[in-house]
């Protein structure tokens, strides 16, 4: 008979290690995985360092058998998500197993701590925000995943649908040679904007930092205020993912749209840091930042991502709000191609159901890439 399984609560720093390095066990073999830098992790599940647990509260749990870690999974209770998305609504996230024995019993686990709290529906994975790893990889196994985007083993789908989970939404990004100029009706539209004294395209000023930070994230919290599984950044969380941003934050990859001289488009793009940090098994210490340091210096990545792009509301459905995205997109093109050497971009995640941003991100030469799935499940 095979050993009895056990699952337990993360109560020290020694669990908590267990729990961040429990990913290295599961991907040793997966040639696709990209291993995260562990301080990053640690971050994120940290209260003292992550400002998302001032309205948000999370438990953890590992899965062994025999002494031996098979499984761990998060749980979160979010005030702004009962606020904003739906009351009674928890989530479960930072979700890895070896079989599909811990992985029920893991779901079951943060189910039952969801319950305990007035919890009534569930939604995951979710690691541990809307604005960290959401969702489940169910297509693009075979492509690493770019900077802040997830890698999941492909039994996770049978496992957690198993355990009654269904499609909330998909999240999905898209894929484009970004040597590929405009095609002539969108580039007359480009032009066309570039002669227009109204608008203004800049790069962001690193010197202001703080100031451009809060510009930016002022506008996602307002572009983005409809969209399904929203819940709106905090003064504390904005600079918090300011801090975490700047390293790779180079000026003339963000760029802000003024129209009448205030803000009122942006786009956030960023070197595909995985293929900077790979070599480096997650570990920063005792040479690991060193090397990152220097890389970061001139970043010579193939790929970008565009994890971020917004239209403010006011300005949203009209022929201005693609003009603007469009010249965004354009100019940031061609930054990438002509200083960083970049040839391929991803864009998203896009909501499925988001028509607006999909037109955008269908770019001609553009494939989805990636799917990644949020499920839900009624608790009562």
């Amino acid at each position: 008979m095979s050993e009895a399984l056990t699952i337990r609560p993360v109560e020290n720093r020694a669990d908590r290690k267990a729990f961040v390095d429990f990913a290295w066990a599961v991907y040793k073999d997966d040639p696709y995985w990209i291993p995260p830098l562990k301080n990053e992790i640690h971050g994120l599940l940290n209260p003292k360092k992550n400002p998302w647990f001032e309205h948000g509260r999370a438990a953890l749990w590992l899965a062994e058998r025999g002494g031996r870690v098979v499984g761990r999974i998060s749980a979160q209770v979010d005030d702004l998500v009962q606020e904003h998305l739906a009351k009674g609504t928890g989530q479960w996230g930072m979700f890895e197993a070896l079989d599909a024995e811990a992985a029920a019993a893991l779901i079951a686990t943060a189910e039952r701590w969801l319950r305990e709290r007035g919890m009534t529906s569930a939604l995951g994975p979710i690691s541990i925000s809307i604005w960290d790893e959401p969702g489940l990889l169910i297509k693009g196994f075979q492509q690493p995943p770019m900077v802040m985007m997830g890698h999941h083993r492909p039994a996770y789908r049978a496992w957690i649908e198993a355990a009654g989970y269904e499609k909330a939404k998909d999240l999905l990004t898209y894929e484009l040679d970004i040597r590929i100029e405009m095609v002539p009706v969108i580039d007359r539209l480009i032009k066309a904007g570039e002669k227009n004294p109204r608008i203004n395209i800049r790069t962001v000023d690193k010197s202001r930092f703080d100031e451009e930070a809060a510009t930016i994230l002022g506008l996602l919290n307002d572009a983005w205020s409809d969209n399904w599984g929203f819940v709106p950044l905090t003064q504390a969380e904005i600079a918090y993912a300011g801090k975490k941003l700047k390293p790779i934050i180079y000026e003339d990859l963000v760029r802000i749209a003024e129209y009448d001289g205030e803000p009122v488009a942006f786009m956030i793009t960023i070197p595909d840091i995985n293929e900077l940090i790979r070599d480096l098994n997650g570990e920063l210490f005792p040479f690991g930042w060193v090397k990152l340091l220097w890389r970061l210096r001139n970043p010579k990545t193939s790929r970008v991502r565009v994890p971020l792009m917004g239209v403010a509301k006011k300005v949203q459905g009209g022929r201005l709000a693609g003009q603007l995205a469009f010249m965004l997109i354009e100019h940031i093109r061609r930054a990438c191609v002509e200083k960083y050497c970049v040839t391929h971009g991803e864009f998203g995640w896009v909501l499925e159901d988001n028509q607006g941003m999909m037109s955008i991100a269908e770019l001609p030469g553009a494939d989805v890439n990636h799917v990644y799935r949020i499920y839900q499940r009624d608790l009562g």
